[in-house]
């Protein structure tokens, strides 16, 4: 298991071998670290050793062209996504194209995960494994896929660390807390993730993990009359020192998060990433790509980034650009997607005032 996490100084270092996106704003501030802002996910593919080289060589392409975020969670094609990146990691680490302090590794716990593929009986398997070894008590499961009880984290947690490899995770996230509305009203809810918190806070003094976030769908872009809406400032108020960042959907058919008022600050309800700014938390966002499911743009958006070679570089440039976003999250399963996608490193991000106007 490689010891040592992501630092501020390792994190500087890898941007500066990378020049000429430094020069353009590619690289940007996570807390004391720097951080691509495009990062490499890992939730889509089948649960194959096929997909796993994919991940395997995209991965090693994404460090090679300038990009130190990766993001995954243990249920991610049945926890086969965190071990390809482990493997990954620990290859280019090995051969001293890396090191471990240049990368920053993020991973999520909250639903249950099966290992390897789907078993001929689900529900035993996850009688057996998680109920029957208490990692999960009776009042704990919601909708019978997502817990967030620390002896649950706790079991998770050291099956994320063995995965990849890793003694310490250098982001934690709850992997969509608002699916436990489905059961529980938001009073518990406020008890559960004050719970949860306090666990991460006991896991980062252990050096098990350094600071920790929220990964959401519908809760932080919902409206607060939504049934499944969170509320930032009621999920900050349950939380301690390491809460860092919180992440949702964010792209050309899901803008939300730059342009609806979802979050109460004090008077005003404002979009998330001006409530993530109010709290000083990175903004990351997931499905840049609308997980792929992209069809021709208009031509608004053609010509709002002109001298882009696809629509998937334009999606991307869309999402990247927008004002108070760290990183945009995208799934990179093969050199190719990578190449392509690394090819927005050498430009600089699109004007807030190209970004205001595709809303005008």
């Amino acid at each position: 298991m490689l010891d040592g996490a992501a630092t501020a100084e390792g994190t500087r270092r890898f941007s500066e071998r990378f020049p000429e996106a430094e020069e353009k704003g590619f690289f940007r501030r996570l807390g004391d670290l720097r951080v691509s802002s495009i990062g490499l996910g890992t939730y889509l593919g089948e649960p194959s050793d096929a997909v796993d080289r994919g991940y395997e060589e995209a991965i090693a392409a994404a460090l090679e062209h300038g990009i130190n975020l990766f993001d995954c969670a243990i249920n991610y094609r049945h926890q086969l996504s965190e071990r390809a990146l482990g493997r990954a990691l620990a290859a280019a680490i090995e051969s001293g194209r890396v090191a471990r302090d240049e990368i920053v590794v993020a991973t999520k716990a909250g639903f249950l995960p099966f290992d390897g593929t789907v078993p001929d009986d689900p529900a035993a398997y996850l009688r057996r494994e998680y109920v029957a070894s208490g990692a999960i008590g009776r009042d704990d499961l919601v909708a019978n896929c997502h817990c967030i009880s620390p002896r649950y984290l706790d079991d998770q947690l050291e099956r994320s660390r063995s995965n990849l490899g890793l003694g310490t995770i250098d982001l934690y996230y709850l992997h969509n807390p608002e699916t436990q509305l489905a059961e529980v009203d938001r009073d518990e809810l406020g008890e559960r993730l004050e719970e949860a918190f306090g666990w991460m806070e006991e896991r980062r003094e252990a050096g098990a993990i350094v600071r920790y976030g929220v990964a959401t769908w519908d809760g932080l872009r919902l409206p607060p009359s939504a049934p499944r809406h969170l509320s930032l400032a009621a999920v900050v108020e349950r939380a301690g020192d390491g809460l860092a960042v919180v992440q949702a959907p964010v792209n050309l058919a899901m803008p939300e998060a730059l342009a609806a008022p979802t979050q109460q600050i004090g008077d005003a309800v404002v979009p998330l990433a001006v409530a993530a700014r109010h709290f000083e938390l990175a903004l990351v966002s997931s499905a840049s790509l609308m997980q792929m499911r992209l069809e021709r743009l208009p031509e608004e958006i053609d010509a709002a980034f002109p001298g882009l070679a696809s629509d998937a570089q334009r999606a991307l440039q869309f999402t990247r650009s927008l004002p108070g976003l760290t990183a945009a999250l995208v799934g990179m399963s093969s050199r190719r997607h990578v190449e392509e996608n690394l090819a927005l490193a050498r430009r600089e991000p699109a004007s807030t005032e190209t970004i205001q106007g595709l809303f005008a």
